[in-house]
């Protein structure tokens, strides 16, 4: 398929009169629009004084990661013959913060729980997970390790 190209817009939305005169003249609220989807508004982290009913890049980063997961289990399951009912998934980011206030994610730890038909193999079901990392965008993107801790649920 070749290479292909995503496009954002970002955009500051913290000015709040004096621009960056100073550390505290200026929120950390920004917003990401693309053409043609709803614009989601952002902030910083808010141990780095950001709006903490906001997303923040850390937030949008994990759910991506844990959204390209379920996506390719869904696919993936669909061609085994695994039928899954319910995919919901809790992931957990770990980050660290070194010297000079630079941080980093050191691992993600996915969640999944997947509710499946009776009769499914709950073997291969698991197995999948360990395939996402080698077609997962997202997964084959991040310098940290993710860690899976999937839930299986047999429908009633």
């Amino acid at each position: 398929m070749g290479e292909h190209s995503y496009g954002s817009r970002i955009r500051w939305t913290g000015n709040t009169g004096e621009g960056t005169a100073h550390y505290r003249a200026y929120t950390r609220d920004w917003e990401v629009a693309v053409p043609g989807k709803p614009v989601i508004p952002c902030s910083n982290d808010p141990l780095l004084g950001g709006n903490k009913g906001l997303m923040n890049p850390e937030d949008l980063l994990l759910s991506a990661l844990a959204g390209c997961h379920m996506l390719w289990y869904l696919h993936l399951a669909s061609e085994a013959g695994i039928v899954v009912t319910a995919y919901e998934d809790s992931p957990e980011g770990i980050g660290e913060v070194g010297r000079g206030g630079a941080g980093r994610f050191v691992k993600a730890v996915l969640r999944p729980r997947i509710v499946v038909k009776p009769g499914a193999d709950l073997v291969a079901a698991e197995a999948i997970h360990h395939r996402i990392h080698e077609v997962c965008f997202i997964a084959r993107s991040v310098a940290f390790p993710v860690e899976i801790e999937a839930e299986f649920v047999v429908e009633v």
